[in-house]
């Protein structure tokens, strides 16, 4: 299990921390896949919120699962990506690299939950 947070780290570190997560515990998984999704998740937690934010990944033979918790209760609205202004293509880009993704709200904000199954992971290969 890899369990960061805010207070005691910033995202690049925590992306370091997930190709070593990934590399020792999840060999299964692409790690190129699932380092896009943390810096997706991520920047939006920084850019969109307080800035608070605690990342919780499990890797198991059956599922990757990560959570990204932050402040907001505010759901990611997927939009059209905007190619000459920036912006818009973070949702469906975790849409597409991950199994599933969900969103739920909880009293302190909500949490992005992205899962990587072997079989889908080995498809996208």
């Amino acid at each position: 299990m890899l369990v960061l947070d805010s207070a005691r780290t910033d995202t690049a570190r925590a992306r370091r921390a997930t190709v070593r997560f990934l590399r020792d515990r999840c060999p299964w998984a692409d790690v190129h896949d699932v380092l896009l999704v943390v810096s997706e998740l991520l920047g939006n937690a920084v850019r969109h919120t307080d800035g608070d934010w605690l990342l919780h990944m499990t890797c198991r033979r059956e599922s990757l699962v990560l959570e990204v918790h932050d402040s907001s209760t505010d759901r990611p609205i997927p939009r059209d990506g905007d190619p000459v202004d920036g912006g818009g293509f973070g949702w469906g880009i975790v849409e597409e690299l991950t199994s599933s993704v969900t969103v739920r709200p909880h009293a302190a904000g909500k949490a992005v939950r992205a899962v990587w199954h072997p079989a889908d992971a080995a498809t996208r290969a």
